[in-house]
């Protein structure tokens, strides 16, 4: 699967079909779903904001359909190609086949239609642990090799792959720990279970404020303003580092290039509005729309960027 899911995303870039159904130039006619994770999760954020917003541009209902994480990519994937289902998922979407078998190939099976948000994960660890920067938990780690522990919350998440690429950059074996969600991995951290965590910017910052959690540094690769004042862990000892969660919004394969455009346009305007700016930069989050070509050159970086760390550290989904 990893081998051909890179492929593709080197040779292909982009599903888009040649060809649109003459309905698609009145599209919508009818209410719009969007298909993401569960309520409260950090898919659900974005595709709730997104989906008020084209309810409002559009002139149809767009609802959001919350199910099960392992199910949203099969669902879509196997909805009829007309812009009535839509995704809206992680980078886990395109990253996790690298690491486990999945059922759904991310480019042959779906179209991009844009990147809706990013934002760097932060090295967080339990405010009782003897650290104060990114340093102190390497020499750490490699005093005690085997007994420290990340919390992770799912194959391909930010978290996950924070982890494997600190463990790879820093050569030492802090051991994953899996959890059903970020949201409880992060509870890990604070309770004192968990050692570490890369959370993103949003999600601890309250704890950071409150003191349930202590930060090492911001995954991103320059200083960013959702942590200010915090330095980057490629300046704090990794230099390259780069651990960031994105979001975006997908179609089946074979949806209307007029819909998608549509979308794309839409949604794009919105993140872009002076509204949306203040309610995601609120939560530690990032808007970044783009073209369907833009996201799907973001897509193909990211597999070229860490399969070869993922084939290094022995956590492929050919390793096993």
């Amino acid at each position: 699967m990893k081998t051909r899911l890179l492929t593709c995303l080197l040779t292909a870039g982009l599903a888009i079909p040649m060809a649109a159904p003459a309905h698609a130039q009145n599209y919508p006619v009818r209410p719009v779903r969007i298909v993401t994770s569960p309520a409260g999760g950090g898919n659900d954020f974005p595709a709730r904001l997104i989906a008020r917003a084209l309810t409002g541009s559009l002139g149809q209902q767009v609802v959001v359909d919350n199910r099960a994480t392992i199910l949203i990519a099969d669902i879509v994937r196997q909805a009829p190609p007309d812009g009535y289902t839509l995704l809206v998922t992680g980078s886990a979407h395109w990253i996790g086949p690298l690491i486990d078998k999945v059922t759904y190939d991310p480019v042959r099976d779906f179209a991009p239609i844009t990147l809706i948000d990013r934002a760097p994960s932060v090295l967080v660890v339990h405010p009782s642990m003897p650290l104060k920067s990114v340093k102190q938990l390497i020499a750490l780690a490699k005093a005690r090799p085997g007994e420290m522990n990340f919390s992770v919350g799912g194959p391909g998440t930010s978290n996950h792959l924070g982890a494997i690429l600190f463990n790879h950059m820093a050569g030492v074996n802090i051991v994953s720990v899996p959890y059903k969600g970020a949201a409880p991995a992060l509870t890990a951290v604070m309770s004192g279970e968990v050692h570490a965590m890369f959370g993103s910017a949003g999600s601890v910052a309250p704890h950071l404020a409150g003191g349930r959690l202590r930060a090492l540094a911001v995954g991103s690769a320059q200083p960013s303003r959702l942590a200010p004042g915090m330095p980057t862990v490629a300046e704090a000892g990794l230099p390259g580092f780069l651990s960031e969660a994105l979001h975006a919004l997908f179609a089946p394969a074979g949806t209307p290039p007029t819909a998608v455009a549509l979308l794309n346009r839409e949604v794009g305007s919105y993140l872009r509005s002076p509204e949306a700016q203040g309610i995601f930069l609120k939560a530690g989050i990032e808007p970044s729309p783009g073209t369907p070509e833009e996201f799907a050159a973001i897509m193909k970086s990211e597999v070229e960027r860490i399969a070869p760390v993922l084939k290094a550290a022995g956590a492929g989904a050919g390793a096993r």
